[in-house]
């Protein structure tokens, strides 16, 4: 079996994705600097409980804990917007509002993968990354 993913942030969604439907607490993922980005920024919005890096022979491997036990999910959906095969990009004008900002979306700019709601405050536009609420 290949550790290699073509969209390892698609696999990164969907492992947590499939972690939230089952009830699980934690998810460990084969770490990269994209997804440790993005998982931060969830952290950050407390989208995700934490996240470590464990260090590996092959390769590091990236621990993300979605809730403590005994909690609920703060995550209902998540979503990956721009895909290998067809990438969107936007304007800081054109930056989508998730759930009238009870959500957030991620944004890949030139200043790094920040919120939607920063890169709006930046004026930075780029690539539509993920949404998520």
């Amino acid at each position: 079996m290949s550790l290699q993913s073509t969209d390892p942030i698609a696999d990164l969604l969907t492992r947590i994705r499939n972690a939230v439907m089952v009830g699980k607490t934690e998810i460990r993922v084969p770490a990269s600097k994209l997804k440790l980005t993005v998982a931060k920024e969830l952290k950050k919005a407390s989208y995700l409980a934490d996240v470590k890096v464990e260090s590996g022979k092959p390769r590091d491997t990236m621990v993300i804990t979605i809730n403590k036990p005994g909690e609920n999910a703060t995550i209902t959906e998540i979503i990956r917007l721009s895909k290998p095969g067809r990438r969107v990009y936007v304007g800081a004008a054109e930056i989508p509002r998730v759930k009238n900002g009870r959500g957030m979306v991620l944004v890949s700019t030139s200043k790094g993968v920040i919120s939607g709601q920063a890169a709006v405050k930046a004026r930075l536009g780029g690539e539509l990354l993920l949404k998520v609420y």
